[in-house]
């Protein structure tokens, strides 16, 4: 029973390694051209039928598909010649759409958002100290993922093909491992014990945040 989790996980692991690879080398230009496209294309064209496929309407599902389908099959010839700007969208779009939900919770008099999930955390009101906390980190996170969209679309003008993939395909996670890192040294400086979530109690809330985002639940 125990092996199965370490199994998954590791499948995981070994599914982003590869991926990274993929995405490393259809970016500069080596391997096949077909290949390094499906590759290139299929988290994009999975985003959109996931969001099609959320329409109450059949009739809507089946037509969205197959608009899908039809326009990579017009697109194709391009797609295949331009990989690398299918990686820099895919690349940009996640940082913008993630930019925008942490900072579109800043707005307005709610919770930010690290501030709803750790209300999901502890069970008693939070301490203003605790809600000051979150919601800086909201704002960190936020200036983390434009930062990073910009610096993207610097190096993918300006810079080689191959050191704007290291950056993009390669030092993405790093980069995000390093932030949590930082965050939770922050945090052990700043908040008492009995206000520090742990990494198990973060990734449970913000599961639970994502889950209840896309139910439609209403948010404080």
């Amino acid at each position: 029973m125990t092996t199965l989790p370490v199994l998954r996980n590791l499948g995981v692991l070994l599914l982003m390694a590869a991926w990274v690879i993929a995405a490393h080398v259809g970016s500069i230009g080596w391997g096949n051209a077909e290949f390094n496209a499906v590759v290139a294309v299929l988290p994009i064209a999975v985003a959109v039928l996931l969001a099609l496929w959320r329409w109450p309407q059949w009739a809507v599902r089946v037509a969205g598909t197959m608009a899908l389908l039809a326009l990579v099959a017009w697109l194709w010839p391009q797609l295949r010649h331009n990989v690398p700007l299918l990686y820099y969208l895919q690349h940009l779009g996640i940082h913008v759409a993630l930019g925008v939900l942490f900072g579109k919770s800043l707005l307005g008099p709610g919770d930010a958002l690290i501030t709803r999930m750790a209300r999901r955390i502890f069970v008693h009101e939070l301490s203003d100290r605790k809600v000051r906390y979150t919601r800086n980190v909201t704002l960190a996170w936020t200036l983390f993922f434009f930062i990073n969209a910009l610096v993207s679309t610097g190096l993918f003008i300006w810079a080689p093909a191959a050191v704007w993939s290291v950056h993009a395909n390669v030092l993405t996670g790093p980069l995000i491992g390093a932030m949590f890192l930082v965050e939770h040294i922050v945090r052990l400086c700043v908040l008492p014990p009995h206000e520090r979530p742990g990494i198990a109690d973060i990734v449970r809330a913000y599961r639970r945040e994502s889950a209840q985002r896309s139910a439609g639940e209403p948010r404080s």
